[in-house]
């Protein structure tokens, strides 16, 4: 039986070899210079899905857990829990993008599920106002700052150091060409 995570079969990769005109992979990549080639992988025999799982499974057995011990690995590592109902809810098809579909007909359970969601936010807060609409930890960090340097009026902010390298960098994107500077701790 053919593990089912390989994508095609013997067949289907002489058919692609055919159409292009080639005969062998071989061949295929013959015009690429031997000296910029990878060589041949050494890699183990395949295994069925079941058996790569168990496999896995007993290389991470390796690992010490972050449960057992204490974490200052900074930068965005930290524990951290997520409901189970996470899952189910990001699962759903109106989630797969921060973007709001065109289509008045299929956004409107997008924008009735943010609208519910930011009135929440607001009855929990006290707050008039709730941003439901942030693409990723790095967006939040560099809006909230803006906001903080446009109620405050200071032109910095203060970062620590231990806070994911991939949200200062878009920080520091955000803040380019404006007279506002990013200090990091």
């Amino acid at each position: 039986m053919r593990p089912s995570y390989v994508p095609n079969t013997d067949a289907e990769r002489a058919e692609m070899l055919r159409v292009v005109g080639v005969g062998s992979l071989d061949e295929l990549f013959a015009e690429i210079p031997e000296a910029v080639r990878n060589p041949a992988l050494r890699l183990p025999a395949p295994l069925a899905e079941a058996e790569l799982l168990r496999h896995l499974r007993e290389l991470a057995a390796q690992n010490l857990s972050l449960e057992d011990y204490a974490c200052f690995l900074g930068g965005g590592v930290y524990r951290h829990f997520a409901p189970s109902v996470v899952q189910h809810v990001i699962a759903r098809n109106e989630f797969y993008t921060a973007y709001t579909p065109y289509q008045p007909e299929v956004s409107q359970g997008t924008l009735q599920a943010l609208f519910e969601y930011q009135s929440l936010i607001c009855d929990l807060t006290g707050m008039e106002v709730a941003n439901a609409s942030m693409y990723d930890g790095g967006s939040a960090t560099a809006e909230a700052a803006l906001m903080a340097c446009r109620l405050t009026g200071r032109t910095a902010i203060g970062i620590a150091d231990t806070t994911n390298p991939q949200y200062i960098e878009v920080l520091r994107t955000y803040f380019e060409g404006q007279s506002l500077r990013v200090k990091v701790f």
